[in-house]
């Protein structure tokens, strides 16, 4: 158990903490969020003991290891083997095997009979017991496990660690620390660099963890398929949610909603006292009660309201009208020297769709959409964009690829050379570019800041495709959800790369994995992808051969043959379930409508002057009947309509 008591920290008038206690049973989950700079990295280096805080402002039960992830990359050696690094986890047990075995020998040279053999034989015993109980002999199992878990190949083991980039290194970070097992895990953006097919590894690997987590992440589904409490920092104080991510989010409205509630009546009895005391403070009959007055007001606890954070807020303009199939993609090969990145990449992307491009880290997302994006030419093949298709490219390093001796107005007039300063000026606003902000040089911004300018860039520049590579990279959890809901409502076609699940989820309708140089599409979005995927593997895991059992004769058939042969089924699967798919969702938005009219109605009904009116209630009356009415006319046809998509998918070959 750690125990955290009256934590306190300031830097010049800033309170980071005030006064926080809280505890961390050793089963808890939990999630640590806040604001930028709101303390939350802080907080898990004192807890791990990087920084140090005052003696017993946090205290760990004797035997209670901790692990600690840091977001910057420390404690590597970089002349050791990937394996090795990844071994000096167990150093210590190590150093233990080869005492052992060095007692072993110097047993068979002394006597039978005499006390340093009595020795050696009890320090064997100890030994042997703490080596028994570390399952010494595993440790190699283990640390293959958790590499290739982290997505190394077996092909790695033997590279030395400078030759992997500082993501790599991120993920041998996160190895050690799993590989220790310890009791608690301290880990701070552990899926930043993580592709999603590692990023579900490691949530697997995290929910059979045995010990207590205490989680920094801006991935939502992360945060929500693991932690079961949330910890917020704000203002310098520790509040403590019980549930996840999502939890925590509607709680906190609600207390938010009371809290605003709270502040305005406490500011309107603050404003009355002292237009009281102002007004009456010279009048000697008055004046005694005028002091009264003041003085209630110091001792009173003012309710202090967190400065909301500044949001991005805009929406695409409407794209141009466009022919059926937005894109075609044929025969795409690309390589870089000796490397093979794709052998034959093929798919259709059709007007309005939404399609998120999965992989692991190194299977050429990038390189695919900086092709389509016209940035870079393929070896072979052929892109076709549609009819009237105009593209829009933001790149993943898109931000730190603008002229830093521009400023921000400059930036934006190279693509908005027709309009206003007032019109630029208006849209940069959206993105929080406001008044003197225009003005700054590009170098000076921050990561977010480019990012946001980066994002502005491409909403003017008219388009009815868009490509993008990471667009959440560098922002803020709200930022994020307002840059997908306006992805949602854009009604041109849209190609993206990203690692955010809870982001491609809210818009994305397909799902393009590229593996092995080839492309496989999925009808749906990546909770359906990752859902398929693992149902396939656990059906080939059933399926697999005993050891030393005998293949039937031609049942491996030839790799592209078969590649191909899945990919012809998927496109027949495709023919027959998009059409029920559109109709569950055209049935799905109908009742989202109806509900919101309903509710929108029943505020209404609720206002008491309503009642006043006969004339009045009696139509709001009928019109409430006639909604609910439509209501479930509206359920039962998009129940309909999913049971058939459900059956129509249960009849597909897997």
């Amino acid at each position: 158990m750690i125990t955290i008591n009256d934590l306190s920290l300031q830097y010049g008038n800033k309170h980071i903490f005030r006064n926080v206690s809280a505890r961390i049973n050793n089963r808890d989950r939990i999630g640590l969020v806040g604001s930028n700079g709101a303390g939350k990295s802080t907080l898990l280096k004192l807890i791990a003991g990087v920084s140090q805080a005052d003696p017993g402002v946090i205290t760990k039960a004797k035997n209670d290891t901790t692990g600690y992830l840091p977001q910057e990359i420390t404690g590597i050696s970089l002349d050791r083997t990937i394996y090795d690094e990844a071994k000096e986890t167990f150093s210590t047990l190590l150093a233990q095997q080869k005492e052992l075995d060095e007692i072993h020998d110097k047993m068979a040279e002394v006597a039978a009979d005499s006390r340093q053999l009595e020795e050696l034989m009890s320090r064997q015993g100890e030994l042997q017991n703490k080596l028994d109980q570390a399952d010494i002999f595993s440790i190699q199992s283990h640390i293959e496990k958790i590499l290739m878990g982290l997505g190394f190949k077996t092909a790695d083991f033997s590279k030395e660690c400078r030759t992997f980039s500082g993501g790599w290194l991120m993920r041998l970070m996160l190895a050690k620390q799993l590989l220790a097992n310890p009791a608690f895990l301290l880990l701070d953006e552990p899926t930043n660099h993580l592709d999603v097919e590692t990023l579900t590894w490691l949530e697997e690997f995290l929910a059979a963890f045995q010990g207590g987590l205490l989680i920094i992440s801006h991935d939502r589904t992360f945060l929500d398929n693991l932690t079961t409490s949330t910890w917020e920092l704000s203002l310098g104080n520790l509040t403590i949610y019980k549930g996840n991510y999502s939890t925590y989010v509607r709680e906190k409205e609600e207390r938010l909603a009371i809290l605003r509630a709270a502040h305005a009546n406490q500011q309107a009895k603050i404003d009355q006292t002292m237009r009281f005391v102002e007004r009456f403070k010279a009048k000697s009959t008055k004046a005694k009660q005028a002091q009264s007055r003041l003085k209630q007001l110091e001792k009173m606890d003012v309710i202090e309201l967190e400065e909301s954070e500044r949001q991005i807020s805009f929406r695409f303009p409407p794209s141009a009208p466009c022919g059926r199939m937005a894109m075609v993609v044929e025969g795409l090969q690309k390589s870089f020297g000796d490397t093979k990145v794709f052998h034959e990449l093929t798919f259709e992307l059709e007007r309005g769709d939404k399609l998120a491009v999965v992989g692991v880290n190194g299977a050429g997302k990038s390189t695919l959409v900086k092709i389509l994006g016209g940035l870079i030419r393929p070896d072979k093949g052929r892109i076709q964009p549609g009819h009237n298709v105009i593209i829009s490219y933001f790149g993943q390093h898109q931000a730190q690829e603008l002229n830093p001796d521009y400023t921000v107005l400059e930036t934006m007039s190279m693509v908005e050379a027709d309009k206003t300063i007032s019109q630029m000026r208006s849209l940069l606003g959206t993105f929080l570019f406001r008044d003197d902000d225009v003005d700054k040089k590009v170098g000076v911004l921050s990561g977010g800041e480019k990012s946001r300018l980066a994002l502005a860039k491409m909403i003017a520049t008219p388009a009815n495709l868009l490509i993008m590579d990471e667009p959440t990279n560098h922002l803020d959890m709200a930022s994020q959800d307002i840059l997908m809901e306006a992805l949602s409502q854009y009604d041109g076609s849209i190609i993206v790369v990203s690692h955010n699940r809870y982001f491609l989820d809210h818009f994305t309708n397909k799902t393009l994995e590229i593996k092995e140089g080839l492309s496989f599409l999925y009808e749906g979005n990546i909770s359906y992808y990752i859902a398929k995927t693992q149902r396939d593997k656990r059906e080939a895991a059933a399926h697999k051969p005993r050891p030393g059992a005998t293949p039937v004769k031609g049942a491996s058939g030839k790799g592209k043959k078969v590649r191909r042969e899945q990919a012809h089924r998927r496109q027949q699967q495709n023919k027959v379930l998009a059409p029920l798919k559109k109709a569950a969702a055209d049935h799905e938005k109908k009742v989202d409508e109806l509900e919101a009219a309903k509710s929108a109605l029943e505020k209404v009904l609720a206002d008491p002057d309503l009642y006043q009116d006969q004339e009045k209630f009696t139509a709001k009356s009928k019109e409430y009947a006639e909604l609910q009415h439509q209501l479930e006319q509206s359920y039962s046809r998009w129940e309909e309509a999913q049971d058939k998509l459900d059956k129509a998918q249960a009849e597909q070959p897997h």
